[in-house]
């Protein structure tokens, strides 16, 4: 049933849940935020110290309540570890398929479309299983659904919400109180501006400082510092044998459901959305000429000649890799572009990429671009991600997969 909006005062409201919605909006009107603050503060109840053995993921009930910080909510104060999850992004819903939380997760924008990419990874993670198939779609997410699904987190970014035509920062605010908390960032995707409201208290964040913040929410920092690790040695490996400057390809990146008219995406641009890509320093071979996320015809791709092109969602069942590739050949301006010319066209996961795509994607990604440093991408036309042999893995897996599912040792 459909909560009643002006129950300001719902008792049946859980009350282990405080979304801090006095900070959410005084403090964003203000123009105040702590969210460069990335320590969890706890708060000890002396009042409930009967309880204190009891634990919740192997925290004491004696550490609630407990504040996280990240703008633009600015400090949100948690009673219990949220259980159930509202999501819209993947950035975010990928976040608490890290945690080993992502069969919580209630909401997401296209969970169809995601449930099949992210289980494209999956099977190289031993033991790891997900399933969002059949979740509420929540891009354009309304009041009443939210109401309905009476999440524990809105792992959302308010801000986000707030840009949709349908809702206000009293909207937002009640669902802050009445609900529980907001928690997330979304124009960290590619540093864009937030709406005017938030302006002032806005702040970005890597994917992996965003995640940090999540795993507090979580009281699992354990899981987020072995990944970090993990992402760390990725990143030393790809920084020791990345090429000199004038070795790096031309890229063009973008998706490719229709060839002749793609959807083209800026590979140097600050942002979580090329985490992916950015670190190997790559030459964009548009430049400045296009703007992120605009759609070009093929004279114009001809023309900017890139050496390599990368294909958003190529990963994904929907997509026939070889039929792309056939068509680009095929095409009489397209033929004669190096990229196509050289059987450089090269399938990627998804641009809200949580930590583990991210950790695959830098593993794909310099394989793409950099054979002889890292070894070469094998030919890809449908399936699952490749199993690579152990010697070409940037990762083992099943210490990730063993991080995912909490089976090893902080």
């Amino acid at each position: 049933m459909v909560r009643d909006f002006d129950a300001l005062t719902d008792t049946t409201r859980r009350d282990y849940l405080k979304g801090g919605s006095g900070l959410l909006v005084g403090g964003l009107l203000a123009g105040c935020s702590s969210g460069n603050d990335s320590t969890a503060t706890t708060t000890t109840d002396t009042t409930t110290s009967d309880t204190t053995d009891e634990t919740t993921q192997g925290t004491t009930v004696a550490e609630f309540p407990y504040t996280v910080s990240m703008a633009p909510m600015g400090d949100v104060e948690f009673e219990k570890v949220p259980e159930t999850i509202f999501t819209r992004l993947t950035h975010l819903a990928g976040m608490a398929f890290a945690l080993g939380r992502g069969n919580d997760v209630n909401a997401m924008h296209a969970p169809g479309y995601y449930d099949a990419l992210w289980n494209q990874f999956t099977p190289r993670l031993p033991g790891v299983e997900l399933d969002w198939t059949g979740l509420y779609s929540s891009w354009n997410v309304t009041k009443e659904k939210l109401y309905s699904l009476d999440s524990d987190i809105h792992l959302a970014d308010p801000a986000s919400v707030l840009a949709l035509d349908s809702w206000d920062m009293a909207d937002i605010e009640e669902i802050a109180t009445n609900i529980s908390p907001w928690f997330g960032n979304h124009y960290s995707h590619r540093h864009t501006e937030p709406p005017e409201a938030y302006a002032d208290s806005y702040e970005y964040y890597t994917l992996w400082e965003q995640f940090e913040k999540v795993a507090q929410v979580f009281r699992d920092e354990a899981k987020y510092e072995a990944l970090e690790a993990v992402h760390d040695d990725v990143i030393d490996t790809i920084e020791t044998d990345l090429p000199a400057e004038a070795d790096r390809p031309s890229i063009v990146m973008g998706g490719f459901t229709d060839p002749s008219a793609p959807y083209v995406y800026n590979v140097d641009t600050p942002g979580f959305l090329t985490a992916h890509v950015r670190p190997f320093e790559p030459v964009d071979a548009f430049g400045d000429d296009v703007q992120s996320g605009s759609r070009v015809d093929m004279e114009a791709l001809a023309e900017a000649d890139p050496d390599i092109i990368l294909i958003f969602g190529g990963l994904h069942p929907t997509y026939d890799m070889a039929e792309i590739r056939t068509t680009l050949k095929d095409d009489p301006v397209a033929q004669t572009i190096t990229a196509v010319e050289n059987d450089r066209i090269y399938p990627q996961g998804g641009r809200y990429q949580g930590p583990i795509l991210n950790l695959f994607q830098l593993e794909m990604t310099a394989k793409q671009l950099y054979p002889d440093q890292f070894g070469e991408w094998p030919e890809y036309t449908d399936g699952a991600y490749p199993e690579l042999p152990e010697s070409e893995q940037f990762f083992d897996r099943q210490h990730v997969a063993d991080v995912i599912t909490g089976d090893f040792e902080s």
